[in-house]
């Protein structure tokens, strides 16, 4: 038996923070994988929001939602939105700040697009991050797969890792999961929100 894959352990530690009628956030739609793991973790009483600056992404996103959709398999109101994620605060309802129970970012460029010059880029990122941070409620987690084998990759995770790095600790507690032994492969950052004393 194998660690699990670095999506795999973001959706578990997510899991784990996340309760049905939780608002949660997909930074970064893509194909709506993570938006639809989202979706099945707060249940039809939750709320998703579904970001991404490209259209084909949003519609994929939706196709693999109505997918799954029946009777029997009732999804949260999901909430797809074209919008670059450093967004986040302006789109998302004013009542959810601080009350969001998990962010994720899946970084890079849409698979299969036509067009891989669309790239997530650090600083609209790092803007999204710091957004992220503020609608979360204490204990909830951030977390941000990051793609450093392809270009402008290396430079967005070295970006996201100083970040990372940099927060107070009395604000959040950040870890990185990665294979030591393959610097190019995708690899985990991820920060959980601390309890503010009064």
């Amino acid at each position: 038996m194998g660690f699990l894959s670095v999506l795999s352990m973001a959706h578990k530690w997510i899991a784990e923070r996340t309760a049905p009628g939780d608002t949660v956030i997909d930074a970064t739609a893509g194909g709506g994988v993570d938006t639809l793991a989202l979706a099945a973790l707060v249940g039809p009483k939750g709320t998703v929001y579904a970001f991404d600056i490209q259209q084909e992404a949003l519609d994929r996103t939706r196709e693999r939602l109505h997918a799954v959709e029946s009777n029997d398999n009732k999804l949260p109101e999901v909430k797809l939105v074209l919008e670059n994620h450093a967004n986040l605060v302006d789109a998302v309802d004013p009542a959810v700040v601080g009350q969001v129970s998990a962010v994720m970012f899946n970084l890079g460029y849409l698979p299969g697009s036509s067009d891989l010059t669309i790239i997530t880029e650090p600083a609209s990122t790092l803007a999204a991050l710091d957004a992220a941070i503020g609608l979360l409620r204490p204990g909830g987690i951030i977390t941000c797969v990051l793609y450093p084998g392809h270009p402008g990759g290396a430079e967005e995770a070295a970006s996201v890792e100083a970040w990372a790095a940099k927060l107070p600790q009395s604000l959040a507690q950040s870890v990185t999961y990665r294979q030591s032994q393959r610097p190019a492969a995708p690899y985990l950052v991820a920060l959980e929100k601390r309890p503010q004393k009064a």
